[in-house]
Formats: C-alpha cells, structure tokens, sequence
C-alpha cells in the first residue's frame, strides 16, 4: 500500500480549524471506581468499596470529545433532558469549548445515562437511565431548527446514531435531507437503522452492525462482501468502511466496475478498553477527508487514533500529539513494514 507519512502529518495538521457538525444521542458515562476484598453475606455478589466517582460525556457528546481534542470545532445538535444529567451534559460539552447552541432541552425524556462500576480495571456492572422512544413532533422540530442554523460554516457532520431515539421517527431522514441540501458531506456510524441513512458519504459500522443490518454472515472475506454489498443496496452513493477490532478496517468503494475492498491493517496494541473507538475512528476518518485525504489515507490515521484510544481504560479520546505519535507505525504497519 502506498502511503506517504510526511504527506499523512500535512493533512493531520490540517485538522486544527475544521468545523464538523455532530448530531445524535447524548450520553452521560458515569464511573463508580473501587476495590474487590470480599464477597456481600446479603448475596453470592463482590463488594465494592468506593475510592473515585467520575464523569464524562458519551455517545453523540463524545464524538465532540474527539473532534475537540484532535484540534477541530465541534458543533453539537441532540437532546438533554430537563434533569441534572441533562445540566451536566450541557456544562461539560460547554467547558470543553463545542458549541452548544443546538442543544435542545425537552421535558418528557430523560438524559441517557449509563454507569459503570469498575474494581481493579474490571467493569463488574453497568446500569442505564434511558428512553428510547422518538423524539415528539414538537421536540424534533426543535432539533431539526438547531440543525439548519448550524448547517454555515462546516465542513463535515457526523451522525453518531445510538439508538437511543432521538434520530427515529423519521428524524434522520430530515437531518440527512437538510445536509445534502447544504452539500454538507457526513459519515453515519449506524446502530438499528439503516434506510434512514440513504446518500451517506461514508457508512462505518462494525463487523457486528454489518451482519445486524444486512441480515447475512461476515465470518470471511467473501462473505463480508457480500454483506457490504447489500448494505450498498441500500445506502447508494457513498463508501463503507467497516471496522474490525484488531484487524483494523476495511475499506469498500464503489465504481462503476463494482465494490472494491482494500484492507488496512492497525498496529498491535495493549488493549484496555475498546469503548468509544468507534467514535474516535468516526472523528479521524471525517477530519481527514475534510482535510483532503483519499478514503484509505484516512484509514490509516484513524487506525492510528484508534489505537491511542484503546490503550486507555473509559470512554476516553487521543490528543493531536497522541495520534503524530502513533502516526508512523500505522503507516508502517499499512505499508506492511512491520
């Protein structure tokens, strides 16, 4: 694979300046962090004695995460409910420096939580405070409005589609009809849904949203392809990159010819926790195209920032400096150097 590292750093250095626009769920992770000595005499279930209680945004609020960390702006449109995760949400996207003014605060749901108990780096237990119904009529009305008024000025969107709701109901259809009027380019990560998502620029589910959404087995290459050409039936019109854990990515583009599959290998790596990977690699992939890079170069530096991702325990994000680090063995690694 031909892959020029000088030419890769020109287009990460790039990043900083870049407006990507994020729509989706919001999500409150909370960690409750603590040590296992004994067993509960109430019940056959570990006790955890509580050192550390922390806090940091998920879903749609963590692709922010990585867009702001990675040197870009980041404008976020979703919902918070009217409750204190709601008003947290909204402080810590606010401190991190996105843009806020498409955040929709509505009565009837509450904000998606998720907290995880962790004793020495293992999760033992995660419990979730959510509502997955659509979004009322009034509720996504009011999101699509935020939507249009942060339409100037950017360069990418992504659409981090959870399944928490607020995108069902016909609502991504709307959202993806106002982006191809702007001509706004955008990369969906898809969880459920799929015919929503139609004129994507470029479609990143995992190995296991691949099977989910085209109804078919991708235990091989051959059926893989098969799968993603069903996904590509559907969703016309854009790439598919599907992400594979430790088998880095691989990327399927569309010609008149047919679909071509390249793929692109990610360095090894001490994994601590995959959570949030997924969002990272969605980040990387939109900066780097906003940026001018072709789909494979994009590849490559986001398997890069993958892979300073999952090297940390939480939902957590790679710093520019983390990801110019790594840099050059992805690109080895791709070359097939290492």
């Amino acid at each position: 694979m031909q892959i020029d590292l000088e030419r890769l750093e020109g287009l990460v250095a790039s990043f900083e300046g870049l407006r990507l626009l994020v729509v989706g769920d919001l999500v409150v992770d909370r960690y409750v962090w603590g040590n296992v000595d004994r067993v509960s005499p109430e019940a056959p279930v570990p006790v955890v004695e509580v050192t550390a209680q922390t806090e940091a945004l998920g879903g749609a609020g963590n692709v922010a995460r990585n867009a702001i960390a990675l040197g870009a702006t980041a404008c976020v449109c979703g919902v918070l409910g009217d409750d204190p995760a709601g008003r947290r949400a909204f402080e810590m996207l606010a401190e991190l420096g996105a843009e806020t003014g498409g955040l929709v605060t509505v009565a009837d749901r509450p904000t998606t939580e998720k907290t995880r108990v962790v004793a020495q780096s293992q999760q033992l237990l995660r419990y979730d405070i959510e509502r997955t119904k659509p979004l009322s009529s009034e509720a996504a009305d009011l999101l699509l409005a935020a939507v249009k008024r942060a339409l100037a000025g950017i360069d990418y969107a992504i659409i981090a589609d959870y399944g928490k709701g607020v995108l069902s109901g016909g609502t991504a259809v709307r959202v993806m009809e106002q982006l191809k009027t702007a001509s706004v380019p955008v990369v969906v990560d898809p969880k459920d849904d799929l015919i929503s998502y139609g004129g994507a620029t470029v479609l990143k589910p995992n190995l296991r949203e691949v099977e989910r959404l085209s109804g078919a087995k991708a235990g091989d290459r051959e059926s893989l392809m098969a799968a993603v050409e069903e996904l590509g039936r559907t969703v016309s019109g854009g790439s598919i990159v599907v992400t594979e854990g430790s088998g880095g990515m691989t990327v399927f583009e569309a010609s008149v010819e047919g679909w071509s599959a390249t793929n692109v290998p990610t360095p090894k790596r001490e994994v601590y926790d995959v959570q949030g990977a997924g969002d990272t690699v969605s980040v990387a992939i939109a900066l780097s195209i906003a940026s001018g890079a072709t789909l494979l170069e994009s590849a490559v530096i986001a398997n890069a920032a993958a892979g300073v991702v999952v090297g940390k325990v939480g939902t957590a994000t790679a710093s520019i400096q983390e990801l110019r680090d790594l840099l050059p063995e992805a690109v080895a690694t791709a070359r097939g150097q290492s």
